[in-house]
């Protein structure tokens, strides 16, 4: 265990490095820290903590620079969360409450995130599998064409258009609407396809077998939508960010570009981050090689439960506090619009 001074120097060094890009010296701690004891205590105890394989020397004759494990000490003990100025709080809720839909939240919410922390920011849509039905709507859109619009309480809308013999009832599309709606209000999306087949096996035989047609069309598209809520999207904003970390990625910025490309990739190190509060994966604790020099924060989001999760990737030279702050504030206020409870 390190005792408070040594602490304290690691400390000093994270947030040196994090600020200038260059190794850390112990001349450099004694001019800039109120560390309280001689540059030779401070050398022994840089000796310590590299010893421990906190720091480490880039090359000879040079100051230190912290190791993923120095990093993540920093992280679980030094480092804490920065709380967001009322001033930026406030700007995260003007630009999201001008958002019309969930696309546009999502949109928002990934820009906001890039430029905040100036790293590249991901977004997952909120999965269907983890929503609750609101409301199905059935449309005729023109002689054999009927629309499907299935709406969360996540805000996530989803459409289909069914090819269907022509319908000659005014009544057939308002009466399975509404017995669907009856059926599947508030309901998960496995439930109410539990839901859809029970209807199916209950409602009465129309007399027109034309009726009959549509109406398993319907359902069996209907049931196709659920099915395909496994389904999970991610949007990025702020690659561009990789490319002001001077030397953090040296040669290996491709291999990061290229990760960030793949959909599922992203999913992947956003499942990974696993706590729904915000949570920190640093350098080789992530899963894929070609990441091993940056680091994850993310956070889930939602009202009562989590539906989905966001979060920020960048170099592990991270200002951890500052991004840890605004991937938990921006997390949170996203949760409360899709709640309706701004």
């Amino acid at each position: 265990m390190l005792d408070d001074r040594k602490l304290a120097v690691l400390r000093a060094i994270v947030q040196d490095f994090v600020s200038t890009e260059e190794p850390v010296g112990s001349k450099t701690l004694v001019d800039r820290h109120n560390l309280g004891v001689s540059p030779a205590t401070i050398r022994n105890d840089m000796a310590v903590l590299e010893e421990e394989g906190y720091i480490a020397q880039p090359h000879t004759s040079a100051g230190r620079v912290p190791t993923d494990k120095g990093y993540r000490l920093f992280v679980d003990r030094l480092g804490g969360v920065k709380p967001l100025s009322p001033a930026e709080r406030k700007a995260i809720q003007q630009f999201l409450d001008c958002a019309v839909n969930l696309d546009d939240v999502v949109d928002r919410t990934v820009r906001l995130l890039a430029q905040l922390t100036r790293q590249v920011a991901v977004v997952q849509y909120p999965s269907l599998s983890s929503a609750s039905v609101r409301h199905l709507e059935l449309l005729s859109t023109g002689p054999g064409r009927v629309m499907l619009v299935l709406i969360t309480d996540t805000g996530r809308v989803e459409q289909r258009v069914v090819e269907v013999p022509v319908v000659t009832s005014e009544e057939l599309l308002p009466d399975l609407r509404a017995r669907l709606n009856a059926v599947m209000d508030g309901k998960r999306l496995a439930a109410a396809d539990a839901a859809v087949v029970e209807l199916a096996q209950q409602m009465p035989a129309p007399a027109n077998p034309v009726d009959s047609t549509v109406i398993d069309a319907v359902l069996t598209s209907l049931r196709g939508m659920i099915d395909d809520s496994s389904d999970q999207r991610v949007v990025v904003a702020g690659a561009a960010n990789l490319t002001r970390g001077g030397h953090d990625f040296s040669d290996s910025l491709g291999l990061v570009l290229e990760a960030l490309e793949e959909q599922v990739v992203l999913m992947r190190l956003l499942n990974e981050a696993g706590s729904p509060d915000v949570s920190v994966r640093i350098g080789h604790e992530n899963s894929l090689e070609s990441l091993a020099g940056t680091s994850i924060v993310a956070s889930g989001y939602g009202h009562r439960e989590v539906v989905a999760r966001l979060g920020v990737i960048g170099p592990t030279r991270m200002d951890y506090p500052g991004t840890m702050g605004a991937v938990r504030a921006v997390a949170r206020y996203v949760g409360h619009m899709l709640s309706d409870e701004k």
